[in-house]
């Protein structure tokens, strides 16, 4: 069945759907994972809803949701997730960040609740369950997939991801911030030697300078991780919303210079890891 990475939203904070930022996509965190029989998706932003889409039109019948974190970009789009409406469809919601209190459930719920949204959580007919993995443990899926897990430096905390398959490997660390010159060892330990890594690119370092405390990166910190974790292949992820089409093909072609083997991520791509 193979290992596949397939962009349904790039951008962090909130979606840019203005023609200025369509080349690279508008909508907010969502990647799928294909690997073999297993559908893993990480993270629940806007571009949620079209991959829902696609998944019940292929007939999938089961999927796993990984949540880096609970902040509103990476989570808006669960309640336009049709499969979770499904009867039948079975959905396994893992996060790590909040230490059980409140649950991973309750925070789900609650953005569904009235004022702000008219349909709650109880009503999704799908076969919803919900998983806390602490960071720094794993797990594994059915058809040889292995799951790694590691503590983010974000307010209110977050969780990177490792999948392995078939001595294959993807890593998707967003949201986090680094500290200049000191590589954080929670990411170097969770990325390395990794195939692919996704990495939070929000800005650049002249623009996190400015924004110290936010908890996001640079691409900058990017490279600086990929050459010291001898990563294969590096994703710049996660794009700020006031970087448009131009100034993604600047930043891409500024970090391709300094490690060739890299892209800025853009909606709608797949990338093969077989």
């Amino acid at each position: 069945m193979g290992f596949s990475v397939t962009f349904w939203g790039v951008r962090g904070t909130i979606p840019c759907p203005m023609a200025s930022h369509l080349g690279f996509g508008g909508n907010t965190s969502c990647v799928e994972v294909q690997a073999g029989k297993q559908r893993i998706i990480i993270d629940a932003g806007t571009g949620l809803r079209m991959l829902g889409r696609k998944l019940l039109a292929e007939g999938v019948t089961s999927a796993t949701l990984l949540l880096s974190h609970t902040h509103l970009d990476h989570i808006s789009g669960f309640p336009f997730f049709a499969p979770a409406y499904t009867k039948g469809f079975d959905l396994r919601v893992v996060s790590g960040h909040l230490a059980g209190s409140p649950d991973i459930e309750s925070v789900m719920a609650r953005q569904m609740e009235r004022p702000l949204f008219p349909v709650p959580l109880r009503t999704m007919g799908g076969n919803l369950s919900f998983l806390e993995v602490p960071p720094g443990h794993s797990f594994k899926l059915e058809g040889g997939v292995r799951i790694h897990t590691g503590a983010l430096n974000h307010p209110d905390g977050a969780t990177g991801y490792r999948i392995e398959y078939q001595g294959r490997s993807v890593a998707y660390v967003t949201d986090t911030e680094h500290v200049p010159d000191q590589p954080d060892r929670n990411i170097l330990n969770l990325v390395d030697g990794v195939d692919l890594l996704l990495y939070d690119s929000t800005y650049t370092d002249e623009e996190w300078a400015q924004r110290v405390g936010w908890g996001h990166s640079t691409w900058m910190e990017a490279v600086r991780i990929a050459r010291a974790a001898h990563v294969k292949t590096l994703g710049l992820f996660h794009h700020d919303p006031d970087h448009d089409d131009a100034t993604m093909e600047r930043i891409e072609a500024a970090a391709k210079a300094e490690f060739p083997n890299c892209f800025a991520a853009r909606e709608g791509t797949t990338i093969s890891l077989d």
